[in-house]
């Protein structure tokens, strides 16, 4: 095959340093706007967006040409000195994410899951929404200690 072909959908979720409710209403839209620039960027396009206070989850499609890591580190780091530049000057991610690969027929369950964040989180907290990935992902080497530092 002449031509590299790929299409990796991706439900990436990381939170704030600390868990701090840094994403206020604020902040919110602006914020989002920019991490969708800066995955549009990376040719990387965003499907859906939404956050709480604490975390943020973002369903795109991964650029044949870049690396999970490489492409969650570009969005990190951008958002963050964004968030500082718009006066949140403490504002930091915490080091880390979540990522799962999720197929073509469940796009739309997935984002229909991020757009309702907030009425999911009326019933469910964060660490209960990470371990609930944790157990139907299969991630035997999720350390719980080790990860809500």
């Amino acid at each position: 095959m002449g031509q590299s072909l790929s299409k990796l959908y991706v439900h990436l979720i990381f939170s704030t340093k600390n868990r701090h409710p840094f994403i206020t209403s604020l902040y919110e839209d602006s914020l989002y706007k920019n991490i969708s620039g800066i995955f549009k960027n990376l040719n990387s396009p965003v499907l859906a967006i939404n956050s709480m206070p604490d975390h943020l989850h973002v369903l795109f499609i991964l650029s044949k040409n870049s690396s999970l890591a490489g492409t969650v580190e570009e969005v990190k780091k951008s958002s963050s000195k964004w968030m500082k530049s718009q006066g949140c000057e403490s504002f930091s991610w915490q080091i880390g994410y979540g990522a799962f690969s999720i197929s073509q027929s469940n796009v739309e369950m997935v984002t229909k899951y991020i757009v309702n964040q907030k009425d999911h989180h009326k019933k469910f907290s964060f660490e209960e929404e990470v371990k609930d990935f944790m157990k139907k992902y299969e991630m035997g080497d999720f350390h719980e200690d080790y990860f809500w530092r």
